[in-house]
C-alpha cells in the first residue's frame, strides 16, 4: 500500500472495546488515525428504548454516524423524549437543528415553546426571526408581537406601539418579575 493511504477498514473484522458496567454498555472503536468511536446504551429502558444512549464518531462497521435513540439521547444525531445534538429531534430538543414537540433550542428550532435564532413555535417564539401566539424577536409574526420589525393583529416595534400589546407585555414582565 503506498505511503500516506488508508486501508479500507470496512472490509476487515472490527474489534471493538466492550465495557460492561453496571448502568450500560460501552461500545468503542480507536481508529489507526486516532479518531474515536464510542456508543453508551443503559440497561435500563422505557418505552422499548434505551433510557441513555450516546453515541460519538462514525461506525467502523459502516463508515456513519450512528443516529443515538433514547429516552436521553445524546449524539450528533439524536432522537428521544429529551434529545441533544447537532441535528436533534424529540419531545424536548437542544442543538443547532431542533425540532422539538414541547420545547425546542438551537440555531433553528420548533416547538410548542422555541428558542432560537430562527424560532418556530405555535405558543411562545423567541429568537432573531420568530413566530409564536407571543413572538419576541428582532423579526417576528404572531399575536402578540414584541420586536424590532413585528407583523401581527397586537403589535410593538419600531413602528409604532399597540396599547393591548403594551398592556400585554407589561403583564407578562410584572408576572415573571414580581414571583
Amino acid at each position: 500500500m503506498p505511503r500516506g493511504e488508508m486501508r479500507n477498514l470496512l472490509f476487515d473484522e472490527v474489534q471493538y472495546k466492550i465495557d460492561e458496567t453496571r448502568l450500560g454498555v460501552w461500545r468503542r472503536y480507536l481508529y489507526p488515525t486516532g479518531e474515536l468511536f464510542e456508543e453508551f446504551t443503559s440497561h435500563r429502558r422505557m418505552l422499548g428504548m434505551p433510557w441513555f444512549h450516546y453515541t460519538r464518531g462514525r461506525c467502523p462497521q459502516t463508515g456513519k454516524r450512528v443516529v443515538a435513540k433514547g429516552v436521553i439521547a445524546v449524539g450528533r444525531l439524536a432522537v428521544g423524549i429529551l434529545a441533544i445534538g447537532q441535528a436533534s429531534a424529540g419531545v424536548i430538543a437542544i442543538g443547532q437543528a431542533a425540532i422539538g414537540l414541547l420545547f425546542g433550542f438551537g440555531q433553528l428550532s420548533t416547538g410548542l415553546l422555541a428558542l432560537g435564532q430562527l424560532a418556530i413555535a405555535l405558543a411562545i417564539g423567541v429568537g432573531q426571526f420568530t413566530t409564536g401566539y407571543v413572538a419576541i424577536g428582532q423579526g417576528a409574526f404572531g399575536v402578540y408581537v414584541l420586536a424590532q420589525f413585528g407583523y401581527g393583529r397586537y403589535v410593538c416595534d419600531m413602528n409604532g406601539q399597540s396599547p393591548v400589546a403594551m398592556e400585554f407585555f407589561r403583564q407578562v414582565s410584572r408576572y415573571f418579575l414580581h414571583q
